[in-house]
């Protein structure tokens, strides 16, 4: 499968929100093509390189669909797209325009798994979080009781290292996740209460 690919200094997770201005004319064009055929783009990491230059960019992505669309006071093209399905990036080539296009294979998602008691306190450290956050969050469907769509709802809005966030996307282990943000989490708290 072939995609249309936007590199970011950003990580996209499944479910979540990506707001992007829109400035330059091989983007311009990317979306407008994603809206004419209802398709999705893919949203990979740059490793390397700048989002307006050369980039080199990570293998695991999230294709993104495009939920709205504004024309912002400065004239700028305005887009909210959520993030689908993780993919792995098999190839990529460059066209005449300086588009990025990717040979794709989706990764399976991981299926809905129960919130485990014991990272309860997760559930409700995101529900206070997101309430705060506004608009962005505001029509995202909430499912608070599904471990998966919570560590990656907690992982975009942690303050950790996009390369820290990769590692997260790349991961297929709920648990494994769930564990590591619950330390995370704990760490904070324990430098909190040291000062």
């Amino acid at each position: 499968m072939d995609v249309p690919l936007f590199p970011l200094r950003t990580v996209l997770f499944p479910g979540g929100p990506l707001p992007l201005r829109i400035f330059e004319s091989r983007y311009i064009d990317l979306i407008s093509q994603c809206m004419k055929n209802e398709s999705p783009f893919g949203v990979v990491l740059i490793r390397e390189g700048t989002e307006t230059g050369l980039a080199t960019t990570y293998d695991v992505g999230t294709l993104a669909n495009i939920t709205d669309w504004y024309q912002g006071s400065d004239g700028l093209l305005g887009v909210t797209a959520v993030g689908g399905q993780r993919f792995r990036l098999l190839s990529g080539r460059q066209q005449a325009s300086g588009l990025n296009i990717g040979e794709i294979e989706v990764i399976p998602p991981e299926p809905p798994m129960a919130l485990p008691d014991e990272y309860a306190s997760l559930r409700k450290i995101l529900e206070g979080v997101l309430d705060d956050l506004g608009r962005l969050y505001e029509s995202l469907e909430r499912r608070s009781d599904d471990a998966v769509w919570v560590t990656y709802r907690l992982l975009e809005v942690l303050p950790i290292e996009l390369e820290q966030k990769q590692q997260f996307l790349e991961s297929s282990d709920t648990m494994a996740r769930l564990k590591l943000i619950d330390e995370l989490l704990n760490t904070v708290r324990g430098s909190a209460k040291g000062y």
